[in-house]
């Protein structure tokens, strides 16, 4: 017979005013919520794995900043990046993955369960997959930290609209570079590409739109070394890496493009920082995979993140299922 004190912690525990405790053990652990961090959410959780996505810090990785996606299939006419990545994360959460917004700060790869610190909570699981992507280069120099946001922005989707009539720089010469640049004539007089050296790495479909807007100018074999203002940017100083003479740049706004560097976890890197695969998707740590752009130095595009992710939600599955774990 139960006692008195048994039946009413039986009320306590069954009590629909009490709140649930929060879910914090997983199968799998996805960090980073882009294409390769959805798609394999996706598939995670159709091979019915209790499934979780940490997004990080911006939801929806690079494509949140990209404006129209014109070579991922499925669609027609051009899609915006960020109705892009919400149409996947809806796809994602349909699927029964829990996604999060929060940003991981720490893990613990060394001991099973693996362990995944956030600011808020720490979860354990059985895999991870690290889909963390890249974050833009920076150009180095003490006036892009003194003004940034007040000039100099890596997002021209996010901050054009506040250069309205005004000159432009955007630094870099790949497929970014050119679409930020292309992109920020809506919004500036004028834009100043300027690239280290005498032609372009972007594809040739993006110069040839480039070469063509009349509101582009081009500066060949330079950098720049200054940025200089007042409250905000007002000027910038290029260097000609050839003969070494220096231009000054009259511009409201600097963006730039040179490229990124991918956002990491306790695995083995290569010299360039990029995650290093053994096998397929999988890292030197058993049970870690890898997909996106935070491995892929070669291609990074969105289509190729996602068909990653694919292949590290089915090899998680295969280690899952042949290591009973």
């Amino acid at each position: 017979m139960m006692s008195d004190a048994g039946s009413a912690l039986l009320v306590e525990r069954d009590s629909p005013n009490k709140p649930e405790k929060k879910k914090t053990k997983y199968d799998v652990i996805i960090i980073g919520a882009g294409p390769a961090g959805y798609t394999a959410g996706i598939y995670c959780s159709r091979a019915r794995r209790d499934t979780l996505i940490i997004s990080g810090i911006l939801p929806g990785g690079q494509l949140m900043n990209t404006t129209d996606v014109e070579n991922y299939p499925g669609f027609a006419d051009a899609i915006m990046g960020p109705d892009l990545m919400i149409t996947m994360r809806k796809q994602t959460e349909r699927m029964g993955t829990t996604i999060i917004d929060d940003e991981v700060i720490d893990v613990d790869f060394r001991h099973r369960p693996f362990k995944i610190l956030t600011a808020s909570e720490e979860y354990e699981c059985k895999a991870v997959i690290i889909a963390t992507g890249a974050s833009p280069r920076k150009l180095g120099l003490r006036g892009e930290t003194t003004f940034a946001g007040k000039g100099v922005s890596y997002c021209a989707t996010c901050d054009g609209p506040f250069f309205r009539n005004q000159e432009i720089i955007v630094a870099g010469g790949g497929d970014s570079a050119i679409e930020e640049g292309t992109f920020l004539t809506k919004f500036g007089s004028k834009v100043h590409m300027v690239h280290r050296r005498d032609q372009l790495r972007a594809s040739k479909v993006m110069q040839e739109r480039a070469f063509s807007n009349p509101k582009i100018q081009f500066h060949w074999n330079s950098e720049i070394t200054d940025i200089q203002g007042d409250q905000k940017v007002q000027k910038a100083i290029l260097k000609n890496v050839k003969t070494g003479e220096n231009t000054t740049l009259a511009v409201g706004g600097i963006f730039v493009a040179v490229g990124h560097t991918p956002n990491k976890n306790q695995v083995e890197l290569d010299p360039q920082g990029y995650i290093v695969l053994k096998d397929n998707t999988k890292t030197n740590v058993e049970g870690i995979f890898a997909a996106g752009d935070v491995h892929d130095h070669r291609y990074r595009q969105a289509v190729t993140a996602a068909g990653f992710g694919c292949m590290a939600a089915i090899d998680v599955d295969k280690y899952l299922t042949e290591n009973k774990v």
